[in-house]
């Protein structure tokens, strides 16, 4: 690829290039005709399980998805209105255009995206900052005071001195998977064990300025906003974000994110191996997956017996499991014989964030309106230390209701309404942002009912996704790696599968569980004693030269 080209998730803890994989002609691979129509369960229907079925489907094989509340998973489009299309994006909704596994649905579906309204982005069209009582209005990053230059100067700094950042995101672009590595791995090895915090507090660009730079950078941040929910996380996990950019240039899914794993449902694809034309997931399904799984359990080789929650059991020759690793040990009653002891501890270990959103209906977009006495916006995109942390604004168009996420919060912020009814959400979010905005009568303007979510309180969830914690590398090699080698594993621990963005290393992004599923599908491929054309090697052909850094014990 040329130095120009898009910086994309290429890695970089595993730079294969699952865009390419996707699109190629030759298909992601054969089964023997004898497995072809053979079973295989798919637990969790969010877009890892959509993306892990629906590919094994065209391979063949007769994916049998479980799912114990409703398709989409994290990617939860609410209606406020049934048959309406206003909808809060309870779950997922801004996406990098470097997700190019994940843009490949999206356009197969012709769904359409656009620019998400982050802070001091055109698409937002202003920005107020609210910290420590001082409200500030602003466009650009040069509208603001000096000091916020100064963290933006010493945050591109940092990265380019200590992370190399121009070079890693070269590599990227020209897929040079040979200096990625080099200059990654020299990373892992140095900043496994370290927070993001410890990195701002040792930098020199970071050292030379005062702590209010630092907590200022917490709260507001650049890209998405304010980066203190992540500072106990491993510096290798922000690393990945930035050198990917997922932090930028991130779009939203008109009419719902929830549309792509539901597309992937009903979606009849016209190259697909054994099934007749027209079928699709939802076909082999009779219109509706099978109820969530209670209980997983080894009966020998190549049999495994998944029981629904209704006492239903079938047995199939592999599994995948999507759900969040956590379920496996609270949730579902798991054989312990189906990982090792080292796989159930990287599972067990996974650590997840809490996040909160609530959101409302408006009857118009009445934040453009101008205020004739200072000429701005009477409401913008809003950072604050206040209890709401992100406030973001959704244009539906004219003659259309509009939509407000009044607050997006993670972490202990999430915790502090968790015990809370969506309407005394509504009203500390109001309270809060009555005091940036003391003129405007926003609840003269809600309509209809309220939407709110905390992940970590949804009982087939338990949280919003991982955060690795420092020294967590080893544990997420463990999960990432599982689909691939299973043949060097003993027979009880062969023909289960684990996907999702908390087993790959960008978590928190779909990308993650796109790819996660694709290597799901790779390795059920191989269980099956299959293939890959040799003009497209998938990422198992692979792994043993392009996968993780093994950085011992």
């Amino acid at each position: 690829m040329a130095a120009d080209a898009p910086v994309t998730i290429f890695g970089p803890d595993f730079p294969f290039a699952y865009d390419d994989w996707l699109r190629h002609p030759a298909g992601l691979g054969t089964v023997p005709d004898e497995a072809l129509g053979s079973e295989v369960a798919v637990i969790g229907a969010g877009m890892a399980g959509m993306v892990a079925a629906y590919e094994l489907m065209k391979l063949g094989l007769k994916p049998v998805v479980y799912e114990a509340e409703r398709i989409g998973g994290r990617l939860r489009s609410e209606p406020f209105a049934p048959g309406e299309p206003e909808i809060a994006e309870l779950g997922g909704m801004r996406f990098p255009i470097s997700s190019r596994a994940f843009f490949h649905y999206v356009d197969m579906f012709g769904l359409n995206a656009q620019p998400f309204p982050n802070p001091l982005t055109p698409a937002s069209g202003s920005t107020v900052i609210d910290i420590g009582g001082e409200t500030l209005y602003a466009r650009t990053l040069d509208d603001l005071p000096e000091i916020y230059r100064e963290i933006a100067h010493a945050w591109d700094a940092a990265l380019e001195r200590i992370a190399g950042f121009t070079e890693l995101q070269d590599a990227i672009r020209t897929r040079d998977t040979a200096a990625l590595k080099d200059r990654w791995n020299k990373l892992v090895r140095e900043w496994d064990d370290r927070s993001f915090y410890d990195f701002l507090a040792t930098s020199d660009e970071f050292g030379s300025l005062s702590y209010r730079h630092r907590e200022l950078f917490g709260q507001v941040g650049f890209g998405t906003g304010g980066w203190d929910s992540d500072f106990a996380n491993s510096m290798l996990e922000i690393l990945r974000v930035v050198v990917t950019n997922c932090d930028s240039d991130q779009f939203l899914i008109e009419g719902g994110s929830e549309q792509v794993p539901r597309g992937l449902w009903s979606h009849a694809p016209e190259n697909i191996a054994h099934w007749p034309a027209g079928t699709s997931l939802a076909s082999l399904h009779r219109g509706v997956p099978r109820a969530g799984v209670a209980r997983i359990r080894r009966l020998g080789a190549d049999r495994i017996e998944v029981t629904d929650r209704w006492g239903d059991a079938h047995v199939y020759p592999a599994v995948v499991a999507t759900c969040q690793a956590w379920l496996l040990s609270t949730e579902i009653d798991c054989d312990e014989s189906l990982f090792s002891q080292d796989m159930w501890m990287a599972l067990d270990r996974t650590r997840y964030m809490q996040s909160s959103k609530t959101f409302v209906m408006v009857d118009r977009p009445f934040w453009k309106d101008v205020d004739p006495d200072t000429g701005r916006d009477v409401m913008s995109m809003t950072l604050t230390d206040r209890l709401t942390r992100g406030t973001y604004f959704f244009d539906n168009g004219p003659d259309r209701p509009a939509v407000i996420c009044l607050t997006y919060s993670w972490m202990s912020d999430a915790l502090k309404v968790l015990p809370h009814p969506v309407e005394r959400r509504v009203e500390l979010a109001l309270s809060a942002l009555r005091k940036i905005y003391p003129n405007v009568d926003i609840e003269s303007h809600i309509v209809g009912r309220p939407l709110t979510v905390s992940w970590e309180d949804e009982p087939h969830f338990l949280g919003a996704f991982k955060g690795a914690l420092p020294g967590h590398y080893r544990y997420n090699t463990r999960m990432y790696g599982h689909f691939h080698g299973q043949e060097r594993l003993p027979d009880a621990e062969r023909g289960i599968f684990i996907a999702g963005d908390d087993v790959s290393f960008m978590p928190a992004w779909v990308e993650g569980a796109v790819q996660t599923g694709l290597n799901a599908v790779w390795g059920v491929l191989s269980h099956f004693g299959g293939r890959t054309s040799p003009d497209n090697p998938g990422p198992g052909d692979v792994y043993a030269r392009l996968g993780p850094i093994d950085i011992g014990e």
